[in-house]
């Protein structure tokens, strides 16, 4: 019976403490919220991203029952001319990649080109304006490509170069999947023609499996049922999506790693709080295992609300961020959240809860009733327990460091990561004795004063809750530096590597005529050309090759390349495109492999040149000004070299150059675009990056607020006693404001540094594999950015607690409890 009751009255006190430390739990309410909304928007958006790359995957089969699939280009002529004479209706799936003009203007040289159907049951391109093809010589355009190239219905384009081109009517404007279409669809007749770099992915099959296998061979081609090939097409593009899902889940367990952190310091901090209330119910008869059972259940109720609260906020914002979203990119689908990820959130967020509190719930049970009456110091350094973290913080940094150098031996990823694991976590357990001793020095540098030294003994007051308090800021601050580090040292390195394969940002070279006299002056005038270099040129005949090249004889080519040395070539040499000597005779490539010449005749005479190669150039020699000279004194203007501004548009800057070249017949050569199009991928994937770890910063950020918040209500009395012997309310606010700025700054610093180390590692790890010259570089102003946003975080993070501290009045604050 006394059982029962004592059951009873142990529940009865379960929801009086949930509902007197409502207020008191907000914060690691927030961290879980925070977490779980990560993950349901994590689902949403993949789900949407799964929906939208897939839904048209199966419309250019919606008219079959067979699809062929794996058909060689000789085997798909074959099936083709098959199901023409048959009357079996048929279309590929597949691309072709040729030059297309229009009115000698150049629209692309790799430009998409796909199969337009002629049979009306498989015509499953939606029109925008026009009609669909109804003979060869006929064809579509994506809606957006022609719009941005000007093209409009009824304009004629001319597809391929030399004896393969073909006139094209654009009869009309189709809109096309972003991530399977093409630029432009024609008739297969036309197509066909472009066998070289035409690529067959399938064929929709409107005959029986047996039909295609009587006229190829059964080991020519996979036949698949419609919906079997789909599904498999549909898993290829999903598995990307997946991965993609994967990596930002990721950063979903970074930041409920984070959470656990601060749920466990609030935990700690609350039962310090409520220690005398634990002891008073010992002494009345109420067992460690019943006290353990009750806190326990408040940290599962805590995580079962919070979780379910963050799945709502989370569907709201998943679809919120999808909306926004398929403003620019239409192909997304609709935001779709499974049962299975509703309740997998739910029991991740409930289970980090429960697990972050079990420590501190253990060692808060643990306690004697008559030592609960005392407050609770933390681990001291001299005793056995701080005596044997320092030891364990030792072995785990010593290990740490040594996988890290065993990793940069052998460029072993794997071994790279569990050695920084390591080492962070020895830093972890060394932070109750280096996070205070920071802080101190920290305040010393803030000079001297009572506001001062008041901050600095409240926030070394008890190690271990500062330390873990700083800890959670430290993993977001640390990570954030090593990525943001690692990707400007990556960028570095690509830039590099795009100076020696596009030194020059764009370029026009002669092939049937000379360029025009003032073509560098007009080059000039366009947007976004900071200078354009007008060089001499002549026509040459190398031995062994089998076509004439065109000699550019380089002068100033500083001017305009981003790698001057590849372009400058020494008096005596020739500098050639590999394309050139790959298409030496035997002759001709033994005299380059074994003397490192080519013959050169100009009007009549032969000379020896060294040879060296590269690209980057387009299809021309490269000689110095006093070569040129001493070969022809008739040169015309051969080539035009620009340099492109900083920020300049490459897809207006390749149409306008596009422009001056279709006059002249000239090529173009277009590297900026190349480069524009890295370096866009590396700021995505930066900003992608810092933002899914902001996440885990401001959950840090969340924990300073709520261990300041309840140090309020910890140090109530003491507060009040300031209060009482003079300190004015600005100068308890500006004490808290310095308390939390210190804990923010040491965490940054010290997380910065780290960052710092592991980046290095990580470069030499990963980059030291591709390239022997690793440049590091350390983003100075990026990094100044994210000290000067956790500095300020943390000030904002102080303004409620102080704001609540200083409100209090000295009577009522010392009459707290």
């Amino acid at each position: 019976m006394s059982g029962s009751l004592l059951n009873r009255g142990m529940r009865t006190v379960l929801l009086a403490s949930l509902r007197r430390h409502t207020r008191r739990y907000v914060a690691s309410a927030v961290a879980v919220v925070i977490g779980v909304t990560f993950i349901m928007v994590t689902s949403g958006v993949s789900s949407a991203m799964r929906e939208g790359l897939t839904a048209d995957v199966g419309a250019p089969y919606e008219g079959v029952d067979v699809v062929l699939g794996y058909v060689g280009n000789e085997d798909a002529a074959t099936l083709m001319d098959h199901a023409r004479q048959q009357g079996i209706p048929a279309a590929t799936r597949g691309y072709a990649t040729e030059q297309v003009t229009r009115d000698g203007v150049n629209l692309g040289d790799d430009v998409r080109i796909s199969e337009a159907p002629l049979e009306e049951s498989l015509q499953w391109l939606d029109l925008v304006a026009g009609r669909q093809p109804t003979a060869p010589g006929q064809g579509v355009a994506d809606h957006n490509a022609a719009k941005q190239n000007g093209v409009a219905v009824g304009d004629t384009v001319v597809v391929g170069s030399g004896p393969d081109t073909v006139e094209v009517e654009v009869v009309g404007l189709v809109d096309t999947p972003a991530m399977t279409g093409a630029s432009l669809y024609l008739p297969w007749a036309d197509l066909s023609r472009f066998d070289e770099s035409l690529w067959i992915e399938a064929i929709a099959w409107g005959g029986t499996a047996e039909q295609a296998l009587a006229v190829v061979d059964d080991e020519a081609v996979d036949v698949w049922a419609t919906a079997d090939y789909v599904a498999d097409q549909q898993a290829q593009i999903v598995r990307g999506v997946d991965y993609l899902a994967i990596m930002a889940l990721l950063f979903v367990a970074i930041a409920l790693f984070v959470a656990v952190m601060v749920i466990a310091n609030t935990f700690s901090i609350l039962f310090a709080q409520r220690m005398r209330d634990f002891a008073l119910l010992r002494c009345v008869g109420v067992t460690r295992r019943q006290l353990r059972r009750s806190v326990r259940l408040e940290a599962l109720v805590l995580g079962l609300v919070s979780s379910t609260l963050g799945v709502l906020v989370g569907m709201a914002a998943g679809t919120g961020v999808v909306a926004l979203v398929g403003i620019w990119f239409d192909a997304i689908g609709s935001p779709a959240f499974g049962l299975p990820w509703v309740l997998g959130s739910i029991a991740v967020g409930t289970a980090v809860t429960v697990a972050a509190a079990w420590l501190p719930t253990r060692a808060a049970t643990r306690v004697a009733p008559l030592a609960a009456l005392r407050p609770d110091t933390g681990v001291e350094v001299a005793s056995r327990a701080g005596v044997l973290r320092l030891l364990l913080a030792g072995l785990a940094l010593v290990g740490g460091v040594a996988l890290l150098a065993l990793a940069i031996d052998r460029g072993d990823l794997v071994v790279m990561l569990a050695g920084g694991t390591v080492t962070f976590l020895g830093v972890l357990l060394l932070g109750p004795v280096l996070v205070p001793a920071l802080i101190r020095l920290a305040g010393r540098l803030l000079g001297d004063g009572p506001v001062r030294r008041l901050a600095t003994g409240n926030a070394v007051r008890n190690p271990r809750r500062t330390a873990t308090t700083a800890a959670s800021l430290l993993v977001g601050v640390t990570l954030t530096t090593a990525v943001l580090t690692g990707l400007h040292s990556s960028r570095t390195i690509v830039d590099e590597e795009m100076d020696l394969s596009n030194p020059l940002d764009s370029a026009l070279l002669a092939v049937d005529q000379p360029l025009a006299d003032d073509v560098a002056t007009r080059a000039k005038a366009l947007t976004g050309v900071e200078e354009a270099l007008l060089l001499p040129g002549t026509t040459a005949r190398l031995a062994g090759a089998p076509d004439e090249v065109t000699l550019v004889g380089v002068a100033d080519a500083a001017a305009v390349a981003r790698d001057a040395s590849r372009l400058s070539p020494a008096d005596g040499v020739i500098h050639l495109p590999y394309k050139v000597t790959n298409s030496f005779d035997e002759q001709a490539m033994t005299q380059w492999t074994e003397e490192g010449t080519v013959t050169v005749r100009v009007d009549g005479r032969d000379r020896v040149l060294d040879v060296e190669t590269g690209t980057g150039w387009g299809q021309a020699g490269l000689v110095s000004a006093a070569t040129l000279a001493s070969l022809t004194p008739d040169t015309v203007p051969s080539a035009l070299w620009v340099r492109a501004a900083d920020g300049a548009d490459a897809e207006d800057l390749r149409g306008d150059l596009a422009v001056l070249a279709s006059g002249t017949g000239a090529d173009l050569l277009d590297g900026y675009s190349e480069r524009t199009w890295v370096g866009q991928q590396i700021d995505i994937l930066t900003g992608a990056v810092v933002g899914l770890l902001g996440i885990a910063v401001l959950i840090a950020l969340v924990g300073i607020a709520n261990t300041l918040g309840l140090s309020v209500l910890e140090r109530g009395r003491e507060n009040a006693l300031l209060r009482a012997m003079g300190l004015t309310r600005g100068q308890l606010r500006r004490a808290m404001a310095t308390e939390g700025l210190l804990l923010s700054m040491v965490a940054t610093v010290l997380g910065t540094a780290i960052g710092l180390a592991f980046a290095w590692v990580a470069v030499q790890v990963m980059v030291g594999q591709v390239t022997q010259e690793v440049a590091f570089s350390v983003p100075a102003l990026q990094l100044a950015a994210v000290v000067a946003v956790a500095a300020l975080a943390g000030l904002a993070a102080c303004v409620l607690p102080a704001r609540r501290a200083s409100r209090v009045a000295p009577a009522a604050g010392l009459a707290m409890e």
